[in-house]
């Protein structure tokens, strides 16, 4: 009796439920698409705190560090034992005489602590508080460099922090976009038709025909060298989303197509409404669901663009930092195999991309109304 009145609960429920309900208790079920939403909210934190976060600052030089690999955190010491407190060793540069290479290895003699809410290197949080205290750090000077340093002895911790924030932010912009334009002129295609759909169809084809590559390389080769980094970002942006919203377009003029002489559209236009109302109003929110889950998938794809465009220096250029301005010191198949943790920067991208496929493949199951 109890078994027959929770079936009859949860039957209840699920019928009494909204759409977003309905999603949401699909997409919990999703166990990597769970996972990949974590991961994204993570990253995300990570950006808006970046400053903080980061033991240095972006263009910090350590002349000492050339290359300096990844250093470890230690608990034990073997003279005091374990110890609460982590702490790294100095690094001590030495050369090899058979290839002559420079490496590091650890200064056992020397030890610095690794403390919490360091006063370090001065900044702006959120470009308007000033201020000097960061995370974690050591004190005296010591060199504190979780993931190495690059050429010119940058901590690559930091730098990948900040180049998150332009990275992930790129995807964003992009998308917003990329969406607008996607939505609107699909819209006008598929509920207007004839000369409109026409143009706008023929447009969509120029530039599907195009391979992506090259016009990327032609689009970026075009903004000016002398432009500041604020505007060249922009510029990413903007050339990334010309290309970007073609496939959402088709998609919205087939969905607009078989809803347009609808009954509730009919009704509508009765009414008097707009075709701008009718769009916005009425079609678009019916398959919501679908362009939020095509939202999700085409953030990544506007990550890798400007990861591709600034690996081959065609993006964004020093000082501005990013993935990609990061993995141009990772062109080099020598560097990769003496200082390996250049490709640091290539796992954070991956991981990103996976999140976001992870987190949309979930969505698209959630969204799905034939599936409970």
């Amino acid at each position: 009796m109890n078994l027959i009145g929770t079936k009859k609960t949860e039957d209840e429920r699920f019928f009494q439920a909204s759409q977003w309900q309905l999603i949401w208790w699909k997409f919990r079920k999703h166990r990597l698409a769970m996972i990949g939403s974590a991961v994204i909210i993570f990253l995300y934190i990570l950006v808006l705190f970046c400053e903080f976060l980061s033991p240095y600052l972006p263009t910090s030089r350590f002349r000492r560090y050339l290359y300096a690999p990844p250093q470890k955190l230690h608990f034990v010491h073997p003279e005091q034992g374990f110890r609460l407190r982590p702490f790294v060793y100095d690094l001590e540069r030495k050369i090899d005489e058979s290839s002559a290479r420079r490496y590091f290895v650890e200064d056992r003699d020397k030890i610095f602590d690794v403390r919490f809410f360091v006063h370090g290197e001065p900044y702006k949080f959120w470009g308007l508080f000033p201020t000097d205290v960061h995370l974690w750090g050591v004190e005296n000077d010591g060199p504190f460099f979780l993931m190495g340093t690059d050429r010119l002895g940058r901590d690559l911790f930091t730098r990948v922090m900040y180049g998150a924030r332009i990275s992930l932010s790129i995807g964003l912009v992009g998308i917003a976009i990329t969406f607008t334009l996607g939505l609107l002129l699909g819209g006008l295609s598929g509920y207007l038709g004839g000369v409109v759909d026409t143009v706008v169809q023929r447009a969509i084809d120029l530039l599907i025909s195009i391979p992506h590559l090259p016009l990327w390389m032609a689009l970026a080769a075009a903004l000016p060298r002398d432009w500041p980094p604020l505007r060249i970002y922009f510029g990413i942006v903007i050339l990334l989303s010309i290309i970007g919203w073609t496939g959402l377009a088709r998609v919205v003029r087939g969905k607009l197509l078989s809803l347009r002489d609808e009954d509730f559209v009919i009704a509508a236009r009765l009414a008097g409404s707009s075709d701008m109302r009718i769009i916005v109003r009425h079609l678009l929110p019916s398959f919501f669901s679908y362009i939020i889950v095509q939202l999700t998938l085409s953030v990544p794809n506007m990550i890798l663009g400007e990861t591709s465009l600034s690996f081959l220096g065609l993006g964004l250029q020093p000082p501005v930092v990013s993935w990609g301005v990061l993995l141009q010191d990772a062109q080099d198949v020598g560097s990769i195999a003496h200082y390996s943790w250049l490709l640091i920067p290539c796992f954070f991208v991956i991981l990103t991309v996976l999140a976001f496929n992870f987190m949309g493949d979930g969505l698209r199951d959630a969204a799905d109304p034939y599936v409970r």
